[in-house]
């Protein structure tokens, strides 16, 4: 999936105070710039692209059946990262890990199990998830 270069972008104000997860703090009441969704979200937009979740492999995780993932495929994969895999022709959505040569898709759910990659399988790692949006 491309996304146009040359498509204008959106953006919304960014508040220079940082919202409180703990006790409440006083706001800020200026702004300190703008925030373009996509510069941030897509740092490599020519090898990003997104995909919507089916399933709940991955709620340990906090990626919920229904969210749009951010992938980008210009990142190799780390052991210990979120990726998208394709396994045998099907995409899923794993955490990669790579234990001495060994090559594991965990979930991150107990209900599901770990997928071990053996080499007889048809399998690849098409991206990095580097985002994950989802409506509360």
């Amino acid at each position: 999936m491309r996304r146009d270069v040359h498509a204008p972008s959106s953006t919304v104000p960014l508040f220079i105070s940082k919202v409180a997860a703990g006790m409440p703090s006083p706001a800020d009441d200026y702004v300190e710039k703008t925030l373009d969704l996509n510069e941030y979200c897509l740092p490599h937009s020519e090898a990003s692209f997104f995909l919507k979740v089916s399933g709940n492999s991955m709620t340990g995780a906090a990626i919920h059946d229904g969210d749009i993932l951010v992938v980008d495929r210009s990142i190799p994969p780390k052991s210990g990262q979120v990726v998208i895999a394709m396994l045998d022709g099907e995409l899923t959505v794993k955490r990669f890990l790579n234990e001495g040569g060994k090559v594991l898709l965990q979930p991150e759910n107990p209900d599901y199990p770990t997928i071990t990659i053996s080499p007889n399988q048809d399998f690849s790692v098409m991206g990095t998830v580097i985002f994950v949006v989802h409506k509360f």
